[in-house]
């Protein structure tokens, strides 16, 4: 279908007759936008019909993604850029005197993910979609998401994110596909036919009721979906009434419990009915999705014995672990498949990726808490474990310690973890650096075990939100010189070294980079109230707010500058803009004084007469895609700086130099691969190896106190939080940063890297006073930023993990 201007125009004054009962001349931008919205999901459909029929048609093997989060990001520009139509929508709605910009501005931002989890499954949706490979996203919708952050006197407050308030206009809710869930209840078995059978009886049902979403190939006939399952009571409420047996309060407990499942993304779970909410939402997206994907495998037509053959299901870290024993229990008990055999097609068609090595972030469940709400899925753990426990019996005899470290159950507690292991065919680590340490000391008996099943897939971004969408200033000048080959090759951006020397290219780099810093200026000023220079250097660390990220270390090291200015007001240094956006855990108090620590130095900093502007420090308020799409093209450096060892992978560091951005990082995640394609000259790199790391927390030997007592920059630093100097910061604030880094032994080696990080900011000083370098690094950077692409990485999972096919034949 060629979609034109005149179409547009046409279709969308039709859509708001049909919608609102209005013409275009009388419409509001929010009614403009949501018939837009409406019209960009016709013109999917038919491409996501077509697409859904000849995956059936030619029984094409299908991709189930599970993940907890997908931080999918703000969908108009991104649907339309995907169709083919964006310029022409543009156009069709300026000739109607409406603005596309300010009709996005309109559009909620989905509240799905929190951090890098959530935005890699997207990325990762993206891809496969453009990449014409049958794959689709499995998750939850949530009705707020993880929380909105505001700023009062410098703490973090959080306020309930209800992106559903005024709808969604691209999901579409099929209640004819809603599964029911089963919570608590108890197990009988009976003999059938010389059989054992499983019976789940006087169980909580849960209705699943399933939106999906068209997830949009690059201009290609490909439509996935997004499925996301919502909590809903089965029956009608006069059913509810009468099982309850009218009794009110048991009517609403029974419909909290239930709706709660699929309200808040990360309850708190530092209570049991935390846990409990938590460990529920799970298991309810699994049993869900499996359902769903099992549903649709039986109408092929074909035995269970073909079953990975035609599905292959990923799971996104431990969040949706109880894949394995789900599909075990539909095999089991509803297709009546013997037990070795269902463990044969589950193993083989399960997938897992490993996004961590902190040890809270892999997760272990309370046995007798998985064995009361979910009886039946807790036998099936049990039985595998039973058996996984004897084949190392065999291999270990005389190793009951390591036994228990690789069991499933131990200790009266599930790991999730070494559970998606055992039921998996495929483990991977998301950086070279990662995967690793997870083969030679994090999961290193498993590694021994299975060395078949561990792999690397290094995470990547899609080009086509961070640099076509975000950067489109950058993008047509990179048309204009290399062509537009790359939009469908993002490593053909490699082609850009030729320019690097090129003092007409150079310059309209530096006028892009120019542009977007006084966009994101103007962003700053109105939000924030803070009027920056765009001359500035525009340092940025905008990330998840985490201890071993270490946005704490930042703060210090701009408390030291803040005193060298203090010493001596004629310092020769570029002027400075230091970007923080951040979101910290509700309950992670380390984390939020952290945010409260560095909003009180920009408060005494920005207002300080004798820094005369050298300095500028800004928090950003709830930081988001969108929010990142305004700040990345604007950033002169992205700073990476989390504790050797500790990140995974990172994809910030892809997005940032994608965009023109020198790397500030240690070596750490996919850092180390940056640095490999760019060269040491082209980054900035600091501080203690993953394995120095490494051997100070097996070995011992760091005392962050001796460095305190030695180093005087350091000390005056870290006594400005105790000793009243930075006048918004609590007493008690302050000493809990304190403790966390002398009474606690600095657990993320901030003071030990402190010096060296200092002198790599000195560092990116003197390499900005050299524009023609700095313009240099980043056009290398820009040019090498293809190959950290989604569509690299899903190309690697499509032939190393899934086997599933890329490109259209039909």
């Amino acid at each position: 279908m060629i979609i034109t201007k005149e179409k547009i125009k046409n279709d969308l004054k039709d859509k708001l007759i049909n919608h609102y009962a209005v013409d275009i001349n009388e419409a509001t931008n929010f009614q403009v936008y949501f018939s837009l919205g409406n019209l960009i999901r016709d013109y999917a459909s038919r491409g996501w019909i077509y697409t859904n029929n000849s995956y059936v048609k030619y029984k094409e093997k299908q991709v189930y993604y599970f993940s907890i989060e997908f931080l999918m990001g703000k969908m108009l520009k991104a649907n339309l850029l995907n169709i083919g139509i964006l310029k022409e929508c543009k156009e069709a709605l300026s000739e109607l005197e409406f603005d596309i910009d300010d009709l996005e501005k309109l559009e909620p931002e989905p509240g799905l993910g929190n951090g890098g989890l959530g935005r890699l499954a997207a990325c990762f949706l993206d891809s496969m979609a453009s990449l014409a490979i049958p794959g689709h996203g499995c998750g939850i919708r949530y009705r707020y998401g993880l929380f909105e952050q505001r700023f009062i006197d410098g703490h973090q407050m959080e306020v309930p994110e209800n992106w559903l308030k005024e709808g969604n206009v691209w999901e579409i809710r099929k209640p004819d596909k809603a599964v029911i869930v089963k919570f608590r209840g108890k197990i009988d078995w009976i003999k059938e036919d010389g059989e054992l059978k499983f019976v789940h009886k006087n169980y909580e049902p849960v209705l699943a009721v399933p939106y999906d979403t068209p997830i949009v190939g690059y201009e290609n006939s490909t439509v996935n979906n997004l499925r996301l399952f919502s909590a809903e009571i089965p029956g009608s409420e006069y059913d509810l009434a009468s099982a309850c047996h009218g009794d009110y309060k048991k009517i609403l407990d029974y419909k909290y419990s239930v709706e709660a499942i699929s309200q808040v993304l990360y309850p708190d779970d530092s209570s049991d009915e935390g846990k409990i909410l938590r460990l529920k939402q799970e298991y309810f997206m699994v049993s869900a999705g499996i359902q769903s994907i099992v549903r649709k495998f039986k109408k092929l037509g074909l035995p269970f014995s073909e079953f990975s053959e035609k599905i292959a299901i990923h799971i996104n870290d431990t969040h949706p672990a109880f894949c394995i024993p789900e599909l075990m229990r539909i095999l089991i008990d509803e297709e009546n498949i013997s037990w070795d055999k269902a463990w044969e097609i589950t193993k083989s068609s399960i997938s897992y990726t490993n996004h961590t090595i902190l040890s809270e972030a892999l997760e272990v469940w309370p046995s007798h808490m998985v064995s009361e709400l979910l009886p039946r899925i807790y036998m099936i753990i049990e039985e595998i474990n039973r058996r996984f426990c004897n084949v190392l019996m065999r291999l270990y005899p005389h190793n009951q310690e390591k036994i228990n470290k690789m069991a499933i159950i131990a200790d009266s507690k599930v790991k999730m973890a070494n559970l998606s292991i055992v039921g998996s065919q495929s483990v991977n680590g998301v950086a070279k650096l990662h995967s690793e340490i997870l083969k030679n000391k994090e999961l290193k008996d498993f590694y021994e075990l299975y060395p078949e099943k561990f792999n690397n897939k290094t995470n990547g971004i899609t080009h086509r939100r961070w640099l076509m969408l975000a950067n489109e200033g950058l993008t047509n000048l990179i048309d204009d010189t290399i062509g537009t080959v790359w939009k469908r090759v993002p490593t053909d951006l490699i082609r850009l070294r030729e320019y690097r020397n090129n003092p007409a290219f150079c310059e309209e780099i530096r006028k892009i980079k120019r542009g977007n810093k006084e966009k994101l200026a103007k962003i700053i000023l109105d939000k924030n109230n803070i009027k920056l220079d765009p001359s500035s250097i525009f340092d940025v660390q905008v990330k998840r707010l985490h201890a071993y990220k270490r946005q704490l270390m930042n703060g210090l090291q701009i408390l030291d500058l803040y005193h060298s200015i203090l010493e001596n007001p004629n310092l020769d240094i570029q002027p400075r803009t230091f970007i923080f956006g951040a979101k910290a855990a509700p309950s992670y108090y380390l984390a939020k004084n952290i945010i409260k620590f560095i909003n009180s130095i920009a408060d005494m900093i920005n207002s300080d007469p004798r820094v005369k502007g050298m300095i500028k420090i800004v928090f950003m308020e709830n930081y988001s895609v969108t929010l990142a799409q305004s700040i990345i093209p604007g950033a002169d450096v992205s700073q990476q700086i989390s504790t050797a060892s500790k990140e995974a992978s990172g994809t910030g560091n892809m997005k940032f130099m994608m965009n023109g951005a020198i790397t500030l990082a240690t070596l750490d995640g996919a850092n180390i691969e940056i640095l490999n394609e760019v060269g040491d000259e082209n980054i900035v790199i600091f501080g203690l190896t993953s394995k120095e790391v490494l051997d100070y927390y097996e070995h011992g030997g760091y005392s962050s106190r001796e460095i305190y007592h030695r180093n005087h920059r350091i000390k005056r630093v870290v006594d400005d939080l105790i000793n009243g100097f930075i006048p918004k910061l609590s007493q008690d604030e302050g000493m809990d940063i304190y403790n966390h880094l002398i009474t606690y032994n600095d657990e993320y080696f901030v003071l030990k890297d402190f010096e060296a990080y200092i002198k790599a900011q000195e560092k990116i000083d003197m390499l900005y006073k050299d524009k023609d370098k700095w313009t240099e690094m980043a056009i290398i950077n820009i040019a090498s930023s293809g190959q950290f692409t989604s569509d690299k990485t899903i190309t690697s999972y499509a032939n190393g993990i899934w086997n599933a096919r890329m490109g259209e034949h039909f």
